[in-house]
């Protein structure tokens, strides 16, 4: 099982990506069962396609982290972010990152964080298309590296905190 993460953008039209890749007849097989069967308020995991019909390979689950709460919101993240979930995915097997022999015997999980504030389909469509493809490299390189994440434990950020000083 490959786990892998990527943040793309900024703004309201940043995607945050989460994703699981491992065997459909092992434990991300089973996870992904399980959460396609039970769905919760504001979020119900679906199939990622690149049109109906057509899903991605492999078979990719959207989970949103972002509860849907307007009409907008809903169009970007069954819309745009999904299309761009599905595209990095069939970007990161044209790729080789994930075998395109093996695409019928995985599964992946994508978690997707799609901000209520977006307005932009074309970028929020961009951003989840690289963060896929990048979250799904780096759970296959198994990147970053422990002394990456060592050097930057003083010293935390994100979009939504700088920590302060250093220990």
């Amino acid at each position: 099982m490959n786990i892998g993460e990527s943040f793309i953008g900024d703004g309201a039209e940043a995607a945050h990506v989460n994703t699981v890749i491992g065997h459909r007849d092992g434990p991300a097989g089973t996870a992904w069962a399980t959460a396609l069967a039970t769905p919760s308020a504001g979020h119900v995991p679906f199939v990622a396609v690149l049109r109906p019909g057509l899903p991605a390979k492999p078979m990719t689950l959207f989970v949103n982290k972002a509860a849907v709460d307007s009409e907008t919101h809903a169009d970007l993240t069954w819309g745009a972010a999904q299309a761009g979930v599905a595209a990095g995915v069939m970007d990161a097997v044209a790729e080789g990152v994930i075998p395109p022999a093996e695409v019928d015997d995985l599964v992946i999980v994508a978690a997707v964080w799609v901000n209520p504030k977006a307005a932009d389909a074309d970028t929020v469509y961009a951003n989840n298309r690289e963060a896929t493809h990048a979250a799904l490299r780096a759970g296959a390189s198994r990147t970053p590296s422990l002394d990456e994440v060592l050097a930057a434990r003083h010293a935390p950020a994100n979009p939504f905190y700088t920590a302060s000083g250093s220990m």
